[in-house]
């Protein structure tokens, strides 16, 4: 039975490797029987919590920062990822009787926790079909909630419940946002390329209060702190010419927040579809133009597992808000290795951040992702 177990598994994360790593020629094949995003995504809550089956990628992403009595510093990450493997048409082609464990939905967890005092970077992962109650999403009028195995996302009208367990550690949290969804883009429409199907529909909750446990070398700890969740969902690859991304979260001591993503060809230069959002106080949202901000890497970090080499510190400016913050990861050793799911080698860190905004002091903490550094990020959005 564990060699059956052990052969499924590796079939799994084969198939999703495949699919992660030639997102452009299978789109090319079938782009136009996944639905597409081409305008204003009309996104109205708690529904569009939930899945959106039909369009290829879906992710639900958490970061946050968590602080225990004692003092720790934790930031920590865990993302949901819905891959849709051929397009809703082919479903009525499967031969008959269907097998239980036939579907067209894989899922992909991943999970990191970064002890910011020690300077320890812990990841875990999980792939599984959605198939036998193995994986999938359940939702009801008012309630999400999406899982692989024992870890899952529950998502309520008026809070987030957490849980991912690893053999390395554990994630216990509940959220509970301080601020409305915001809607990246026009309207949650987010371009990610000159097509007007280069695109996402994207929205974020920026400031969510955090209560919990994690568990650390069999020790279970009380924290609290900030946490951001991310939502987005797409059919698009990136477009021919991108080599990643570099995105950036910041949550501002004077309670506004941030959102960067720089979409970077392989000489570095940014294309014009990078964009962000600033969010002020009472949660009102303003579109950033590629125009509006510049971001300069300050240092690099050399990793000694891939070779790959990426920044670790920026300086960023927010031109017509007068925000100029000069932003720098915790510790740089923060880089994520999924070879037992995506197989894709990123970079997905806790930063702080000190500067100003019109000439006040501020400071922030943060998550940066990187993409494409280790090789050509060749996935969808």
């Amino acid at each position: 039975m564990k060699r059956i177990v052990e052969k499924v598994a590796s079939a799994l994360s084969c198939l999703f490797l495949m699919i992660a790593l030639a997102g452009h020629s299978v789109m090319a094949e079938d782009q136009e029987n996944y639905l597409a995003v081409t305008g204003p995504c009309n996104l109205t809550f708690p529904k569009d919590h939930g899945p959106h089956p039909g369009y290829r990628i879906e992710w639900w992403y958490y970061t946050g920062h968590l602080l225990a009595d004692s003092g720790e510093r934790y930031g920590f990450q865990l993302t949901f990822f819905r891959n849709q493997i051929s397009p809703s048409r082919n479903a009525g082609k499967w031969p008959q009787p269907s097998s239980a464990w036939r579907t067209q939905q894989i899922f992909v967890g991943h999970a990191a926790i970064s002890d910011l005092n020690k300077k320890e970077h812990r990841i875990a992962e999980l792939m599984a079909r959605d198939a036998l109650g193995i994986a999938g999403i359940s939702q009801k009028a008012s309630q999400t909630t999406v899982f692989i195995n024992d870890w899952s996302a529950s998502i309520y009208a008026d809070s987030h419940i957490l849980v991912a367990r690893s053999a390395d550690f554990s994630l216990d949290l509940a959220l509970q946002p301080t601020k409305p969804p915001v809607l990246h883009g026009q309207a949650g429409y987010s371009r990610k390329g000159s097509a007007t199907s280069s695109a996402s529909c994207y929205y974020s909750l920026t400031r969510l209060s955090t209560t919990g446990r994690v568990k650390l070398d069999g020790k279970t700890i009380a924290v609290e702190g900030l946490s951001w969740m991310d939502h987005e969902f797409s059919s698009a690859p990136l477009e021919t010419g991108i080599m990643g991304w570099d995105w950036f979260s910041l949550q501002l001591s004077d309670q506004t927040e941030i959102m960067l993503y720089l979409l970077r060809k392989e000489n570095g230069e940014l294309i014009p579809a990078s964009s962000g959002t600033f969010i002020d106080r009472a949660g009102i949202s303003q579109h950033l133009t590629r125009e509006d901000f510049r971001v300069t890497a300050l240092e690099q970090w050399k990793s000694s597992q891939t070779g790959a080499v990426y920044p670790v510190a920026w300086r960023l400016k927010i031109i017509p808000l007068s925000i100029e913050l000069t932003t720098v990861a915790d510790f740089p050793d923060q880089e994520m290795m999924t070879a037992q799911s995506t197989g894709v080698i990123y970079w997905e860190g806790s930063v702080s951040a000190s500067g100003s905004v019109d000439g006040r002091h501020v400071t922030a903490d943060g998550y940066v992702e990187l993409t494409g550094y280790a090789k050509d990020y060749g996935a969808p959005l």
